[in-house]
């Protein structure tokens, strides 16, 4: 299992959409890489002046991510990316 510290965000990207809304099928290098995720873990939050900033997102949730942001990080076989949390940009409802 990986925790992370701080203010970082495991996440793990969906899936790409193997078709488009008009029903086209893209191949493997017509697909655009989401930036959207689920959040998997969550650390305790930032210390700022001696108190810690609490997370804004959860286990669970959905979100968008910034497009160049975070560290890929690969665990018994299974691939996540590793974000801080001004880099989850929204969550998705």
């Amino acid at each position: 299992m990986i925790k992370p510290l701080g203010d970082r965000v495991l996440l793990k990207k969906l899936e790409a959409e193997e078709m488009t809304k008009g029903g086209i099928i893209l191949t493997g290098s017509a697909k655009e890489t989401p930036q959207e995720a689920e959040v998997i873990a969550v650390g305790p939050g930032e210390v700022k002046d001696g108190a810690v900033v609490p997370m804004e997102v959860k286990v669970g949730d959905k979100v968008i991510y910034s497009k160049y942001s975070g560290t890929e990080v690969k665990h018994q076989s299974e691939e996540y990316i590793l974000v801080s949390q001004k880099d989850v940009l929204a969550v998705v409802e």
